[in-house]
Parts: structure tokens; sequence; C-alpha cells
């Protein structure tokens, strides 16, 4: 293991100080298990309909990315820096060929209102029952639209948080990305950050446990299931309140 590390290392070297694309080829095909990983993860939450080699195919352009501006001097572990970015690329190839039916995207939409409105109302996240009443819905078709809805909530490092700006998108990687930028700027995304960690902290137990697990411990929806004793069905269903919660908490901020 202490050799492969010091092999990979020299390759790193030998790729900045070159760039040769032969190198950075064998980079691509050494970390090639972070796009498996991805794709795999992600498939978990999208139909039936969406092919696991496409994904790997979009998240492959984020890791030959990744490969090219990686900075390994700066101590930054590639593993981490690059996952983003393939996720993030994976979801851009998604979105470039929309994936997600207009109807869906019609009840998303009425649902993400519906939260908004109602924790803005009560000064606290919604319990499922009250959005089923808010929505006019009896609780299983309420659980049925969650199931629906689940694929537009799979949330991305690379999603622009500040759409209605008038100053240059900002997206959540930008909030956490080690960058040298003004200080201005480097505030703004620092309370952009605080921002992210109070909506989390204000989601209910259940909801901030998922997060947690899934987006921090990198665990499947399957692996959440029997952490908490419930289906991976359920844990879709919190997961998806739960992104649409924190989306509508930094909106409002």
């Amino acid at each position: 293991m202490r050799q492969e590390q010091l092999d990979t290392e020299a390759l790193w070297l030998q790729y900045k100080r070159s760039n040769d694309p032969s190198l950075k080829e064998s980079l691509a095909e050494h970390y090639a298990f972070l796009v498996k990983y991805a794709a795999g993860r992600l498939s978990m939450t999208l139909p039936d309909s969406v092919e696991y080699q496409d994904l790997v195919s979009y998240g492959c352009f984020g890791l030959l990315d990744a490969v090219e501006k990686f900075e390994p001097q700066r101590g930054i572990k590639f593993e981490t820096y690059a996952s983003a970015r393939i996720r993030g690329a994976i979801l851009d190839g998604l979105r470039s060929v929309d994936w997600i039916p207009r109807s869906v995207r019609a009840k998303a939409r009425q649902f993400e209102a519906t939260l908004r409105s109602l924790e803005s109302t009560l000064g606290r996240s919604a319990s499922d029952a009250e959005l089923a009443e808010a929505l006019n819905l009896p609780l299983d078709q309420y659980y049925n639209m969650l199931d629906e809805v689940r694929t537009t909530s799979v949330l991305s490092l690379d999603e622009v948080i500040n759409p209605d700006s008038s100053d240059d998108p900002l997206k959540m990687l930008d909030t956490i990305e080690d960058k040298e930028d003004p200080i201005e700027e480097r505030l703004l995304h620092s309370e952009l950050l605080q921002d992210l960690a109070g909506a989390i902290d204000g989601l209910p137990e259940r909801e901030r446990t998922v997060v947690a697990l899934y987006y921090h411990e990198s665990l499947t929806l399957k692996e959440i299931g029997h952490v908490l004793d419930v289906s991976e069905s359920r844990v879709s269903q919190i997961h998806t309140k739960a992104i649409a919660s924190l989306r509508s908490i930094l909106t409002r901020s």
C-alpha cells in the first residue's frame, strides 16, 4: 500500500511537470473507481430509465477535469477534490438531456412552494402530516408524491444556490472550496456555509440524520434504512423532504 502511494505521488509529479496526456489517462484509470462509486450511489435515487453506464460516462468527464485542475501541493486529498466534480458532471449530464418529465417537475414545484409557504408561516420545519394537509392530500398520496419528486432532490455541490442574484452564480461547492478569493468573497461564502450548517441543524432529527449519513458518511439509502430500521423507500422520502427544506431555507436566506 505504501509503495502504491509513492508510485501515485510520483505519477502526479510527472504529470504536473509535463502535462503529458498519457499520464493524465493513467491517473484517470487509477481513480476510475471514484466514478463507479458516484454513479452507483446516484443510480439508487434515479428512475430505472436512467442507465448506469450513462452516469459513468458523464462522471468520466468530471474525473478528467479534476485530474487536470488538481494541485497536489495544496495538501487536499484528490479523492475529496474529485468526488464533488464527478458528481456535478453526472448531474450536469442528466440535466442536459432533460431526464425529468414535465409533470414531475410541476409536482416538485408545487411541493416546494407549499413547503416554503408553510414553513415560513410556522417558523419551523413542517411535519409530513402538516404538508399533506396543506397540499390537500391524504397521507398515503402525499408519500406517493414524495416518491415521484425524489428524482429532483438529488443535491449537487455544483448546484447554483443564488439563481436570482444579479452577481455571478454561486454554487454550493464555492462555499467550501479553498480558493484564493478576495476577502469579501470569502466572507460571503463563509456566511452561506454558516447558513447551510444552520439550516441542517434546524431539520427534524431524522431528516438531519439522513442528510449526515448520506452526504457526510457516504452511506447508501439502503444502508441508512438499516441504521434507522425503516425501508429504503422511506429513507428516500425523508431525504426528499430534507433537501426541499434546505432549499427553502437557503432561498429565504
